[in-house]
């Protein structure tokens, strides 16, 4: 998978390119996306995207759906492009996970508004919270989605002390669900990446 920084239908590859692609690289995209998961307490899981992961899910869904022509490639780039992080934040696919159905009705009910409380505080610096679901609301009066998308902006500072290698906290702050921990240093590398 050739990362070029701005996914086109051009730089994607053919259904049968991507097939024989698959079968030889989905171990290093699965442990690419596992080494970007980060857990915030026992029910919340940031997956923070990159151009890798992006590329992977428009490729999947291509072949999923076997659309090969140039609308439908483009319609699936418009859907998943803008989740890619581009040199200033980092985005995530933000996952509410209570495995029993009844449990989980019941929090999401508890948690409305836990998108917009999520934060990122880099080691010095002032606490940058998320900017959540842009493309579409994602709760009602009732109850939060299961799954929002979010991105934290980063000032040019922040930037220049997370590549500098200072510490970063991923965090809640919402009523029901507080939460904070360190992300491990790995993780911090890979993501730091991502910012110019």
């Amino acid at each position: 998978m050739q990362l070029t920084g701005k996914i086109t239908r051009e730089s994607l590859m053919t259904l049968e390119a991507y097939s024989k692609f698959r079968k030889e690289h989905k171990g290093d995209i699965i442990a690419h996306r596992k080494q970007r998961s980060v857990p915030l307490g026992d029910h919340i899981t940031l997956q923070f995207e990159s151009e890798t992961s992006i590329r992977y899910q428009i490729q999947e869904m291509l072949r999923i759906e076997k659309i090969f022509e140039e609308e439908g490639i483009v319609q699936e780039i418009e859907a998943y492009a803008p989740l890619m992080p581009d040199g200033s934040n980092w985005k995530a696919t933000m996952m509410i996970e209570y495995p029993d159905e009844n449990e989980r009705k019941r929090e999401l009910a508890r948690l409305i508004g836990v998108e917009d409380r999520m934060f990122v505080e880099v080691e010095g610096q002032d606490r940058v919270y998320a900017i959540a679901d842009e493309d579409l609301d994602r709760e009602n009066d009732e109850k939060t989605s299961a799954v929002h998308f979010v991105r934290f902006e980063f000032t040019p500072a922040m930037v220049a002390a997370i590549k500098a290698g200072a510490g970063v906290k991923l965090g809640c702050d919402h009523r029901n669900y507080p939460a904070h921990m360190s992300i491990a240093p790995e993780t911090l590398a890979c993501l730091a990446g991502d910012l110019k």
